[in-house]
């Protein structure tokens, strides 16, 4: 077995992925999750022999360090996610996605034992986009949102924190996920456009035009990992956003996928001119640097997506367990 990876958010939409990842090469996992969202996601991993969960608060010490023993790395996922749900607790998203990530990476700098970190930023770092072209890891942040805001906060606290020379930390810049997940979500826009189609509603797109890139919520965890085992060297105290460029898509895009897939979903194109978030993005880097490609596209992702509703395996998709807020 592999050293011991820790976690954070292991529960989550991309951290049930994740864990699942690591055990079938060989880690042992601790995950750690407060499971504001339920633990259901986990039901399939809980008797893994090398898996190990551990319930607790980020913001709490004690339970930051029980989760820290006998931890090799650690992937920090844990956080408020998306721009609503931050919006709507922002006392929270600060105190967990700033005050929280801070001490659990303050605490693994000191102990000897952690080697690699790993930290879950987001493209929506980059805001809205100046011109046509791409925006990369060398472009400046313009965050519009509490959310990105705490992740640029977090990222510059991480890239530019003095480390001893044997602790690796790393920010990756995920593209807008979307796919099937133990712990599935349908507020995010793939999943969502999928399901409304998919049970015969009519769907409802604002703002058509404006550009995002989109990536597997499989490939975002592949990449976890996929930097986690790369050269220290390559990704000391270094950022890589996670996707593909050709996974660029305008939302009207998107619904032209959908189209082909299912020929007579009803879609209806409400206009508005501004958006605060419009970007497109230009993953060169980590497939040049650390050789990192992703397998699964946005047409992938409406097929899985409307397969399982049409087999009726969600039982209720219109369900808030569905969703972050």
């Amino acid at each position: 077995m592999h050293e011991r990876v820790l976690v954070t958010g292991a529960a989550g939409y991309i951290g049930s992925v994740l864990v699942r990842i690591l055990l079938g090469k060989g880690y042992r996992v601790k995950g750690f999750d407060n499971l504001s969202f339920g633990g259901e996601a986990l039901i399939g991993v809980y008797n893994h022999p090398g898996f190990e969960f551990v319930k607790g608060d980020i913001r709490n010490d004690e339970d930051l360090r029980n989760a820290l023993e006998g931890v090799g790395a650690v992937v920090h996922l844990a956080a408020i996610v998306g721009d609503p749900a931050c919006a709507k607790q922002p006392e929270l998203a600060t105190d967990i996605n700033w005050h929280g990530a801070r001490k659990l990476y303050d605490l693994c700098c000191e102990t000897r034992g952690i080697k690699r970190f790993i930290f879950a930023s987001t493209c929506s770092n980059y805001g809205k986009m100046p011109g046509e072209g791409y925006l990369n890891e060398e472009s400046p942040l313009k965050p519009v949102s509490l959310y990105a805001e705490l992740k640029v906060k977090f990222e510059q606290y991480l890239l530019q924190s003095k480390t001893r020379p044997d602790f690796i930390p790393t920010a990756l810049r995920f593209a807008t996920v979307y796919g099937l997940s133990p712990r599935l979500r349908f507020d995010l826009t793939v999943n969502e456009f999928t399901r409304e189609v998919a049970l015969g509603k009519e769907l409802e797109i604002f703002g058509e035009q404006f550009w995002r890139p989109y990536c597997h919520v499989e490939d975002l965890a592949r990449g976890c990992v996929h930097v986690l085992e790369s050269d220290p060297a390559a990704v000391d105290h270094n950022v890589f956003g996670v996707g593909d460029t050709r996974e660029n898509y305008q939302k009207a895009m998107i619904a032209e996928e959908l189209l082909k897939v299912i020929p007579d979903a009803r879609i209806r194109y409400v206009s508005r001119s501004e958006d605060p978030r419009d970007y497109r993005v230009d993953f060169s880097k980590i497939r040049n640097e650390l050789g990192f490609e992703i397998t699964r596209t946005v047409p992938d992702g409406i097929r899985e997506i409307y397969r399982i509703l049409k087999d009726g395996i969600i039982s209720e998709p219109y369900s808030k367990a569905y969703q972050n807020i």
